[in-house]
């Protein structure tokens, strides 16, 4: 990937990653067989946007995923992110202004790319209670609540939404056709989601949010 808008998105994540945010634009792309399509896997604290035919693939405990997408010209983008520990639900608060930003980070590239704001729509998946460890904080819950405050604040429909309960889900997303389909996991053989998330949760305590970017209109 050595385009022009390759190196930009480098330069942006690297931008971010100064600033101390840990999002990141997913870069673990390959053919899926069973779909027959190319595909990108979206690991905690990534995303990717896209104007091909890709689906896009993430596997959700206690984090969210959202999937938006420009309805006429099927640009559109999946994220997946956790609030970190710190400072109950006011938009004010750190926990909030990080899942703000992950959210903003989405978005923003979603319109650089050519999608039109007020043609967006959102289905929004996760906030599973899955980590014993994150248990007491109900991380899962203010996951999937802070996702639906947010895109009803910025005024982007919800056409689809599968959160909370109990279970693990892998998320499979066509952001040109805008069909996800959703596999709910209540039998889980290994122990890599649960490693992903308390790792991501790890990094999100070690990397504070540090500053604020605006969202585009």
């Amino acid at each position: 990937m050595n385009s022009p808008a390759a190196s930009a998105e480098r330069a942006a994540a690297a931008g971010w990653a100064a600033a101390g945010y840990v999002e990141g634009l997913a870069g673990n792309l390959y053919y899926d067989r069973n779909f027959e399509s190319e595909a990108v896997k979206i690991l905690p604290g990534e995303y990717y946007v896209t104007g091909k035919g890709l689906m896009l693939v993430t596997v959700l405990g206690s984090c969210v995923a959202a999937c938006v997408r420009d309805t006429e010209n099927g640009i559109g983008g999946m994220n997946h992110f956790m609030l970190p520990d710190g400072g109950g639900k006011g938009v004010v608060s750190t926990s909030a202004r990080y899942g703000t930003y992950a959210m903003e980070v989405l978005i923003n590239h979603l319109l650089k790319m050519g999608a039109r704001r007020n043609r967006l729509e959102a289905k929004v998946f996760g906030g599973g209670a899955v980590l014993s460890s994150l248990a007491s904080s109900n991380v899962g819950e203010r996951n999937a609540e802070f996702v639906l405050k947010f895109l009803q604040t910025e005024k982007i429909p919800i056409v689809a939404k599968d959160l909370l309960d109990s279970y693990p889900r892998k998320i499979y997303y066509f952001p040109n056709a805008g069909r996800v389909l959703v596999r709910k996991l209540h039998r889980v053989h290994n122990d890599t989601l649960f490693n992903r998330e308390n790792e991501y949760r790890s990094r999100l305590e070690r990397s504070p949010v540090a500053g604020e970017i605006e969202l585009f209109t």
